[in-house]
Parts: C-alpha cells; sequence; structure tokens
C-alpha cells in the first residue's frame, strides 16, 4: 500500500461506513435534489456480489478486502463461519465492533464543515463471522480449503496482485465458490504498472486462474460511495464466479 495508508483515514472510515450501513435516505438525503435513477440502483453493491454466491448452506467463508464487514456478514446468511480479512487497522475495528452487536456513531460529511452523525448496525449472523487484520498478497499460513472465497474491489488496489491470484487455488476447497469483483482501476499509487495485467483484467484473470478454476457466469453491478451530499464516486465492478476444480 502506498504511505500514508489513506484506508487509515477518518475520512475514509466514515465513508465506507455509509457505502456498507447507510440507508438510502441517509445517502440521499435532499429529496429536492435529482439524483440520477442509475445511483439509487447502485445500492447494495456488499450484498449484491455476495448474492452470485449459491442460496446454500456451507461450512467456510473468507471475505478478503471486507473493509468494514456488510459483505461479511452477508456471507454469514449461508456460512456457517467467515472470516473477513482487511489490510485496514481503522476498518477490522470498526467490524469487530459491530460483529460484537455495537453500535457504532460515524460522521457523514454534507458539505464545507457541516457533518451529520449517523449509527452504524450489523444485521444477521453476526455470531458467525470473525474478523482480522492482514495482508492478502501475504495471508497466514493455515487459511485454506474454503468453501467460499469473497473479494470485492481489491485485486486493482493491492501493490502485487498476482501475489493473490496465485494463492487462490489454494484457499478455495474443490468444487468451491471464488467471487472477484473489480472495477479495473489500476492506479499507479496503489499498484505500479509493472503489475498491472497485460492487457485487459478479464483476459488476464482468465488465463491466470483457469488451470485451476472454471468461469461460471461474468456481469457488472454499479456501487455508489458518498462523498458529500452532491459528490458521489459511481463505478461499474466486473464480477466473475468461479468454481475450483
Amino acid at each position: 500500500m502506498s504511505e500514508p495508508n489513506i484506508y487509515e483515514s477518518p475520512r475514509l472510515l466514515d465513508e465506507y461506513l455509509l457505502f456498507h450501513y447507510g440507508s438510502e435516505d441517509e445517502i440521499f438525503q435532499h429529496a429536492e435534489i435529482p439524483y440520477p435513477a442509475a445511483m439509487r440502483e447502485a445500492m447494495g453493491f456488499t450484498r449484491r456480489t455476495v448474492g452470485y454466491f449459491g442460496d446454500y448452506p456451507v461450512a467456510r467463508g473468507l471475505d478478503l478486502g471486507c473493509a468494514v464487514g456488510a459483505s461479511t456478514f452477508a456471507m454469514a446468511d449461508h456460512c456457517e463461519q467467515v472470516t473477513g480479512i482487511d489490510y485496514s487497522h481503522g476498518f477490522i475495528r470498526a467490524a469487530q465492533h459491530l460483529q460484537r452487536g455495537e453500535t457504532l456513531e460515524y460522521r457523514r460529511h454534507d458539505e464545507a464543515d457541516l457533518y451529520q452523525t449517523l449509527t452504524a448496525r450489523a444485521q444477521g449472523r453476526i455470531d458467525r463471522c470473525q474478523f482480522e487484520q492482514g495482508d492478502a498478497m501475504n495471508l497466514r499460513a493455515d487459511l485454506a480449503g474454503f468453501d467460499r472465497v469473497h473479494a470485492a474491489n481489491l485485486i486493482c488496489r493491492l501493490p502485487r496482485p498476482l501475489a493473490l491470484i496465485e494463492r487462490l487455488p489454494s484457499l478455495v476447497r474443490s468444487g468451491g465458490e471464488l467471487i472477484l469483483a473489480t472495477p479495473c482501476t489500476w492506479l499507479e499509487e496503489f499498484t505500479p504498472p509493472d503489475a498491472w495485467p497485460q492487457g485487459d483484467t478479464f483476459s488476464w484473470l482468465h488465463a491466470a486462474l483457469t488451470p485451476h478454476f472454471t468461469l461460471v457466469h461474468r456481469c457488472h453491478e454499479p456501487f455508489l460511495i458518498r462523498e458529500t451530499a452532491r459528490k458521489f464516486q459511481w463505478s461499474q465492478s466486473m464480477v466473475t464466479c468461479w468454481q475450483r476444480h
């Protein structure tokens, strides 16, 4: 990660808590602003990507780049145990608070020096989840054999994305499911250009994963990160769903 790590900033923590736990009314606060319909359709990204897993119960799930935890909690609907891992200490502390059933106050930036205090709260089978700080490029050796692995908007933020890609076959058990989502926003401040895909991201992933995985589905899902009442990041993430040979 670049130094200083922007994902340890209070501003990013607040934005991601709103991204993961904010209601539609909290995100689109001004009824008089004509927010485009596509922005509203981008709500619920953390649940939509997890929704590409099968709707049957499994034992173990792994959520890499879990941020503040909403996708991990969503995986727990069908996983008996889910581990969420993120590089940001601040994100993991927030997720751990929520996993204990606590509420967490954060600030929504409206404009200038105007802020509103909101409250995040996790729902669902939070007792099935655990969170730890970790590096997706250097995961501890005993992580292996998961029924489901989810990594959303992660690979194009890694300095060495191939380090994770090459580890994926050992993380997913035979017959298990893998979901990767990425907006393909390769930026020098996160990933050196010599570590970018040679060609388009999908072809790069397909070549790297097909020796070990079968591609089941490919689609695109929008997501929305609110910075202020009138400034948003609207992006499309490419979602690929795989099954381990």
